[in-house]
């Protein structure tokens, strides 16, 4: 049950994330919700087609499917309540990451798979859907940049295997991992931590 709580704040955050740089790309309301939807379960696809699940959860999981569309509906109506877009985005797309880590870790163990597979299989459920919303709105994708992002998802499931036989109660660790996640987002952008650049400045020009 708190899984499945994680996985739908998790759809919700993703999918406001997507409606909000919708919206700031002047989309039409079928614009939004396409972005919206894509953003929530990009990730979440891909993970499944890895790992072979079919259909993917999402299909087979209508919940979700209402989820993503009143998520929409809610960032639409109180967009001027929300209106500090950048900050407002930057804010579900933290959480929204931090939430799809633990998910994507966790199916990965469900299948057998190895932790360091399962650690990716976190990174690209937390991160791809908003690599194809930004691909799709016409964005440099946040993971290609130099921001502290997948090495977030990486470090918070790192943390989860370190702290795995630590914890009977799996719902404590799944907390922490997010935790660690936002944190190392927070802090990375707080004070402009960015991984070094593979280019000299005068390459660049």
């Amino acid at each position: 049950m708190f899984f499945q709580i994680i996985d739908i704040l998790g759809t919700i955050a993703f999918a406001i994330s997507g409606a909000l740089v919708a919206m700031s790309k002047r989309m039409d309301p079928f614009g939004v919700l396409i972005i919206a939807f894509v953003t929530a379960v990009g990730g979440g696809t891909l993970r499944d087609v890895m790992v072979g699940i079919e259909p993917v959860s999402w299909m087979k999981n209508m919940t979700f499917v209402y989820v993503i569309i009143g998520s929409a509906v809610f960032a639409v109506v109180f967009r001027k309540r929300i209106s500090y877009l950048r900050k407002s985005l930057f804010l579900f797309d933290t959480i929204g990451i931090s939430l799809y880590t633990v998910i994507g870790i966790e199916t990965g163990l469900i299948a057998g798979l190895h932790p360091l597979i399962c650690i990716a299989l976190g990174t690209m459920t937390a991160c791809f859907g908003g690599v194809i919303r930004d691909i799709l709105c016409n964005e440099i994708p946040v993971i290609f940049r130099k921001e502290i992002y997948a090495t977030a998802c990486i470090l918070g499931g790192l943390t989860y295997f370190l702290l795995l036989h630590f914890f009977e109660d799996r719902n404590y660790l799944f907390v922490i991992v997010a935790v660690v996640v936002i944190t190392v987002r927070l802090i990375a952008v707080r004070y402009k931590i960015s991984l070094p650049s593979l280019y000299k400045k005068e390459e660049l020009e």
